[in-house]
């Protein structure tokens, strides 16, 4: 995959962070025509992502770093795995390590989150989604690694969607107030409009909006939307999509899941993530 220019700022932004004026233990102990090789192990069970970007924070230092992915992105892994084998000058490969290894265990960890919640919903139509709820900088690695454990991303940010929520309903006077306004100011953006009653549900269908957010509503809520929606519909060319959110977990997406809706969102996918264990190790000096 091709890194893109916002990625690799990402990536720079990062190196910039550790090294500063210069890794002062490497250049110290390391001479500099010294070479090295190393792999990158998993250190559990679970889905990889992100080793294009490893690979691409390792030839940021140093352009002639060899990086050989053994693994194919969005993989299913076991403890002690290969996942890349690294070679070229010793003081780029340590001085780059931590920054690569850092994106490859969040990324990795965010997919395997995600494989489990679509793993736990299969069978239904139910979609995972992500959210705004990601590492402030990070948002394009969070939702590519969202992507890459099976996964789909909402909106990316505030701009490329209209999704009105509570505070701005309340705001407008109403839905239909909102909705409105946002054809005025954002015209031809979808529109996904939050609902916390049926009534608002019904409201959202009459005014064609692409999508409705069934915020924090009980299970049995959730299928009555569901009928709601999949009678107002009969006859009509639109199909207004349902997305179920609020306290989603592993536990309870599966119950959300069979209540017909068509998209889950969970923030915990990116929030509360647990970063997947890797380690690159020494293998010998190399060429």
């Amino acid at each position: 995959m091709t890194i893109s220019d916002d990625i690799l700022g990402i990536i720079r932004f990062a190196l910039a962070e550790d090294i500063g004026p210069g890794d002062v233990t490497t250049n110290s102990i390391i001479p500099v025509d010294a070479t090295m090789r190393g792999q990158i192990i998993a250190k559990q069970e679970g889905i990889v992502a992100g080793l294009d970007v490893a690979q691409a924070v390792y030839q940021e230092v140093d352009p002639e770093v060899d990086f050989h992915s053994r693994v194919d992105e969005g993989a299913h892994v076991t403890f002690g795995q290969v996942l890349a084998l690294v070679s070229g000058r010793s003081r780029g490969l340590l001085t780059a390590e931590r920054t690569a290894l850092n994106f490859l265990g969040r990324m990795s960890g965010i997919a395997t989150l995600t494989h489990k919640f679509k793993e736990a919903v299969a069978g239904t139509k139910a979609v995972i989604l992500d959210t705004r709820k990601t590492a402030p900088g990070l948002r394009l690695l969070d939702k590519m690694a969202v992507k890459r454990g099976g996964g789909q991303n909402h909106r990316i940010g505030l701009y490329d969607m209209v999704l009105i929520k509570d505070n701005h309903i309340d705001y407008a006077g109403s839905i239909t107030a909102a909705v409105t306004r946002a054809r005025i100011g954002a015209p031809g953006l979808e529109i996904e409009v939050e609902a916390r009653t049926l009534d608002h549900v019904r409201e959202a269908l009459g005014l064609g909006v692409e999508r409705i957010l069934l915020d924090n509503m009980s299970t049995e809520m959730m299928e009555e939307a569901v009928k709601i929606r999949d009678k107002f519909v009969v006859g009509r060319y639109i199909m207004p999509l349902l997305e179920a959110s609020g306290n989603v977990t592993l536990d309870t997406v599966r119950k959300i899941a069979e209540t017909g809706v068509d998209f889950i969102s969970s923030g915990a996918l990116t929030h509360s993530v647990k970063v997947f264990d890797v380690s690159f190790d020494y293998l010998d000096r190399g060429r």
